[in-house]
């Protein structure tokens, strides 16, 4: 293997949970590459929400960028590809990640790589611009506007109902499928005062003040609604195939479990962000990746070793310290010289 694909940590995807990783085990001195096939549910954000001293402004590619810049001034290798395997290894490094054009060889693995949200079929408004699929990302946009949830089952039921937190005007619309929801939460959802639409959606018509956003649908029916916009409740597919070529331990629902710290069921491995339980927020994708770095931190540190390992090395001279790799020291020099 040589140096240039030889590393401490490779991060598998580049979005917030993944790139913060970076941040971290980079800024503690562990050389680290991130492997990114581009896409994802950040780089899809047309406005950034919920993240504090971010301005709405500031769309996801704009985020996603700056945070790749900044690794990679702080010394982190970021490349674009996909990952096709992980496996195990007995040579020096504990894990070889294939890309298709490289082997790089690894003592710690991250998987960022989230899950893809299922689209319902067209007509559709643009993503962001009417249609949504984060409520806590987006619900406040909607506070006493006409709103849709879109889908047949009980995630679309329930976001129906918590919409109304925010509005007095919302539907479910089915689009001709026949809810699957169970009986509690179909009486549950018939005692709110949401307007279920069984009709299939015909065609879509634009705001008349602000021709990107949505204005509204037109149905099979021959009704016409209007909207200022909605969520879309079909599910999400998991990119957990590394995970679970590894062995990693999955939830019932396709993600990978994780202690506190972004550790698997696999030692070495870690999982970060929307591949794992929990809110699928940029906030929290980020303190994810936060700690997941600082743990690893923890694993490959070389000091403080105990007495009985520093006499198994012969001691610890000049030449041994720092830890941190001449690649990082120089990055570091360059980053504090660019400050002065």
């Amino acid at each position: 293997m040589d140096d240039e694909n030889d590393f401490d940590v490779a991060v598998v995807g580049g979005g917030p949970a993944g790139l913060t990783t970076a941040l971290y085990t980079t800024r503690l001195g562990h050389d680290t590459v991130v492997v990114n096939r581009g896409g994802g549910r950040a780089a899809m954000m047309r406005d950034t929400h919920n993240v504090i001293g971010v301005t709405e402004d500031v769309s996801g590619n704009e985020l996603l960028q700056a945070a790749i810049d900044q690794i990679q001034d702080y010394g982190a290798e970021y490349r674009r590809g996909s990952v096709t395997n992980v496996e195990a290894t007995d040579g020096p490094r504990r894990f070889r990640v294939e890309t298709g054009d490289d082997e790089i060889a690894v003592d710690r693995v991250v998987l960022a790589t989230g899950f893809s949200d299922a689209t319902p079929d067209p007509p559709l408004p643009r993503t962001g611009r009417g249609l949504h699929y984060c409520l806590h990302c987006d619900a406040y946009m909607f506070v006493d506007e006409s709103v849709y949830v879109m889908g047949h089952g009980e995630s679309a039921a329930h976001v129906a109902m918590i919409m109304l937190n925010f509005t007095d005007e919302v539907d479910l619309l089915l689009r001709g499928h026949e809810p699957e929801w169970s009986d509690e939460t179909d009486r549950q959802l018939r005692a709110h005062p949401v307007e279920i639409v069984d009709s299939e959606i015909e065609s879509k018509f634009s705001d008349e003040d602000d021709p990107e956003w949505l204005g509204g649908f037109e149905f099979e029916d021959g009704t016409r609604r209007e909207y200022k916009g909605g969520f879309a409740m079909y599910g999400s597919q998991y990119n957990n195939g590394l995970a679970a070529d590894l062995g990693c331990d999955l939830t019932d629902d396709g993600t990978v479990a994780v202690d506190d710290h972004g550790r698997t069921s696999i030692e070495g491995v870690f999982a970060v962000g929307d591949l794992t339980p929990g809110h699928n927020q940029i906030p929290v994708a980020m303190g994810q990746g936060a700690k997941a770095g600082i743990a690893i931190h923890y694993d490959l540190r070389r000091f403080p070793m105990s007495p009985e390992e520093i006499e198994a090395a012969g001691g610890v001279d000049d030449e041994d310290v720092p830890a941190v790799s001449a690649d990082l020291r120089s990055s570091s020099a360059s980053h504090a010289a660019s400050d002065d």
